[in-house]
């Protein structure tokens, strides 16, 4: 039960970010590769994303 309680976390914050990252106004190409980095990381990856990179992530994909 628990396991699958942060599986449902897990995938509710992937699909958040996947969504943020999605409306950034930057090349598709480089937003395909920033989500498929969240995806391939996991959870390293989401941490990545909320702690540093959420505020920073249109300057470092222009």
């Amino acid at each position: 039960m628990i396991g699958w309680i942060i599986w449902l976390v897990g995938m509710i914050l992937t699909l958040q970010a996947v969504y943020e990252i999605w409306l950034l106004d930057v090349s598709v190409v480089k937003r395909i590769i920033a989500i498929i980095l969240v995806f391939v990381t996991s959870w390293v990856g989401l941490l990545f994303y909320y702690l540093f990179a959420r505020n920073r992530m249109q300057s470092w994909l222009s």
